[in-house]
């Protein structure tokens, strides 16, 4: 992913209004972000709990989300999958974020749901650049390549819903 500023990253908002794209939280640390590793950035709104982010560019225009997850977590004995990225994790490591639709579905309180990595760095548990709390993902015959063009394809079907 391209390096993205904080302009780029509040004009990409699909599913919410400009003033709330302005009033949104923007990472300050964009200039330290691995971005050759990221597929999509993705942050957790530190002022609000149950808001998190993501941005992300397909053929060449940048998608952003509003996204929403419940506050209560899991117990850690139980685990659960990432639908974008296919780590497991134990308790609350996996969220269902829900994101408002675009457009006057959105408007009229339609939205769609997808289990994800709850810090958003599915990019990262892919490339093997962060180890789940359990400390292992899976073993996959896939190589590397192939497992990060399933994330993406797995990311891009999600943001597909929001448009449908």
């Amino acid at each position: 992913m391209r390096p993205l500023t904080e302009q780029d990253i509040r004009a990409s908002f699909v599913n919410c209004s400009k003033g709330e794209a302005k009033r949104l939280a923007v990472p300050r640390d964009l200039g330290e972000r691995p971005w050759d590793d990221l597929d999509f950035l993705g942050w957790r709104d530190p002022g609000a709990p149950d808001r998190s982010y993501l941005v992300t560019e397909r053929d060449g225009r940048l998608t952003g989300v509003a996204l929403r997850y419940p506050s209560s977590q899991r117990g850690f004995l139980h685990r659960s999958l990432c639908s974008v990225c296919l780590t497991t994790h134990p308790g609350g490591g996996v969220s269902l974020m829900t994101a408002r639709k675009a457009g006057t579905a959105g408007r009229e309180g339609n939205s769609v749901g997808l289990y994800m990595c709850t810090d958003l760095a599915c990019s990262l548990y892919v490339r093997g650049r962060k180890a789940p709390e359990s400390g292992v993902r899976f073993e996959e015959s896939l190589t590397l390549e192939e497992q990060i063009a399933r994330t993406r394809d797995n990311l891009f079907a999600f943001l597909d819903k929001l448009y449908a």
